[in-house]
C-alpha cells in the first residue's frame, strides 16, 4: 500500500486502488513497451465515473472527512500559493509568540492586506510546532495586535480559519483563554478595517469566531464550521464518541447547510473529491473570490463596515427554525 492510500478516507480507497493500477500501467507499458491503452482508458472511465457517484453525494460526515484530510491545504499553503511579500509578524507583546496563529502583511492581487490565520502544520514536526492549528491566548492576543495595526492604517483584513478550537489546557486556561477569545470578537466589532474570513477546513467553537467576525464569511464547500466538534457533541449528548456520526448531522455543519441559514456569504467551490486532490486548483479559486470580495468591500466606508458587521452577527438566529 503506498503512503497515499494509506492516508485515503474510507470511501476514497477504492478510488486511489484504481488510480494506482492506472499509474502502474502506464509505467509497464513504458517499460515493457506494450499496448496496453485500451485497458487503460477502461480504467480511466471507470475512475471517473466512481469518483462522481462517490463525491456528487457526500455525507456530513464524509465531509467532516474532507475537511481534516491530513494533505488538505493550511492557512500556509494559500500564503505561500497567492500572498506577495509576505512578512511574518510575531508575538502578542505581553507573553509569547503563538505559531498556531500565523500572522503578517502582504499583497492579495497588489492590493496590501494584513493576514492572520490558523496553521495546522503538514507532518509530524511541523503540527507539533503550530499546536495542530489550536491557538493560546497569546495568539488571540497576537491576532487582536493585527486588528489594530490594520485599523490604524486603513488596511483590509484577510483571515483563514482552520482550527478544532482552541487550545484547552490548564496553563492556556491559567492565562485567560476565555478573556482572549472574547476580546478578539470584540475587537472585530469594533475596528473600521474591512474583514474577509475564508474557512479553510474545520471551524472549530470560540476558537474559529475569534478570527470569523467578519464582514464576508466564505467557506470551502467541503468544510465545517460549528459550536462544537461531533466528538465532543456526542459525548456530551450520548456520553460515547461512537455517535460522532449522528451528532455531525445534527449539528448542520456544512457550507450547505450554514449558507442556508444564513451563517456564511459565500461556499468556495473545490476540485471534484476536496482540495487536497488538487491544491492549485482551490488556491486559484480562493484568490479570485477573495479578489472579488475584497473590491467590494473597499468601497464601503469605515463607519458602515462596522455597523455591517455588528448587524450581521446580531441577526443571526433571528425568526430561525430548526428541526430536531
Amino acid at each position: 500500500m503506498s503512503d497515499t492510500t494509506a492516508q485515503a478516507l474510507d470511501f476514497e480507497k477504492d478510488i486511489l486502488e484504481i488510480e494506482e493500477k492506472i499509474e502502474h500501467l502506464k509505467l509497464l507499458a513504458k517499460d515493457e513497451d506494450m499496448d496496453i491503452t485500451r485497458e487503460i482508458r477502461r480504467l480511466e472511465r471507470k475512475l471517473g465515473q466512481h469518483i462522481n457517484r462517490t463525491y456528487m453525494n457526500l455525507s456530513a460526515w464524509q465531509k467532516a472527512q474532507i475537511a481534516r484530510h491530513p494533505l488538505r491545504p493550511h492557512c500556509l499553503d494559500y500564503i505561500r500559493a497567492f500572498i506577495d511579500d509576505f512578512v511574518l509578524l510575531a508575538g502578542d507583546r505581553c507573553f509569547a509568540d503563538d505559531e498556531a496563529m500565523v500572522c503578517g502583511l502582504g499583497k492579495l492581487d497588489g492590493m496590501p492586506v494584513v493576514i492572520i490565520g490558523q496553521e495546522k502544520g503538514n507532518d509530524v514536526e511541523s503540527r507539533i510546532k503550530h499546536n495542530f492549528g489550536m491557538a493560546k491566548p497569546e495568539g488571540y492576543r497576537k491576532a487582536q495586535r493585527m486588528m489594530v495595526l490594520a485599523d490604524k492604517f486603513h488596511l483590509p483584513i484577510i483571515c483563514f480559519v482552520d482550527t478544532a478550537g482552541a487550545y484547552p489546557g490548564v496553563d492556556a486556561e491559567a492565562r485567560g483563554q476565555a478573556e482572549a477569545i472574547a476580546s478578539s470578537i470584540e475587537k472585530s466589532l469594533q475596528i473600521k478595517a474591512p474583514i474577509i474570513s475564508v474557512i479553510i477546513g474545520e471551524g472549530g467553537s470560540g476558537g474559529a469566531i475569534a478570527i470569523a467576525t467578519a464582514n464576508r464569511v466564505l467557506m470551502l464547500e467541503h468544510s465545517i464550521y460549528s459550536v462544537i466538534s461531533p466528538e465532543g457533541c456526542a459525548s456530551i449528548l450520548w456520553r460515547s464518541g461512537d455517535k460522532a456520526q449522528e451528532a455531525t448531522e445534527a449539528l448542520r455543519l456544512t457550507a450547505q447547510d450554514l449558507k442556508a441559514l444564513g451563517i456564511i456569504d459565500e461556499i468556495i467551490k473545490e476540485p471534484l473529491g476536496g482540495a487536497h486532490r488538487n491544491p492549485e486548483q482551490v488556491y486559484t479559486t480562493v484568490k479570485e473570490a477573495l479578489i472579488k470580495q475584497l473590491k467590494e468591500v473597499r468601497q464601503i466606508s469605515g463607519e458602515e463596515l462596522k455597523k455591517q458587521r455588528t448587524d450581521k452577527f446580531l441577526k443571526m438566529g433571528r425568526n430561525l427554525t430548526v428541526d430536531f
